[in-house]
């Protein structure tokens, strides 16, 4: 659902959402909310992936911000060809892999329900 967003127009980030810093939720498709550690770094977002599934090449992340409010939410990995032709804002990595990161505006309540978010809080004990 969130993929089926990135043709409209708009929707594409150009750059880093505010937020994007200390530990932040994060999920590869198909397996369990995890988390990711995030800092800046000289070619945009670092994100330290910490969680099940993390995929090898092909694969992608993608920031996500909720549209109606301009906040950043969380990075979803895919274990896919990322589409083509969009501004690489970073990366996110796993002790043996790195891939790129873009961004995304989404409409929340499209693709999260609060009985089964897509992403969970992160655990205040992380930060």
């Amino acid at each position: 659902m969130v993929l089926e967003q990135l043709p409209v127009a708009g929707r594409i980030l150009t750059a880093v959402p505010e937020g994007v810093e200390g530990v932040i939720p994060a999920r590869v498709v198909g397996y369990p909310s995890a988390h990711a550690l995030a800092a800046q770094g000289p070619e945009g977002v670092v994100l330290g992936f910490e969680g099940e599934g993390f995929p090898s090449l092909p694969g992608f992340g993608l920031l996500l911000v909720e549209d109606s409010l301009e906040t950043f939410k969380g990075v979803l990995v895919y274990e896919t060809e990322a589409p083509r032709g969009l501004p690489m804002l970073g990366s996110i990595s796993s002790p043996t892999m790195t891939l790129p990161v873009y961004g995304l505006r989404v409409t929340w309540s499209a693709v999260s329900d609060p009985r089964c978010p897509l992403l969970s809080p992160v655990d205040t004990a992380l930060r």
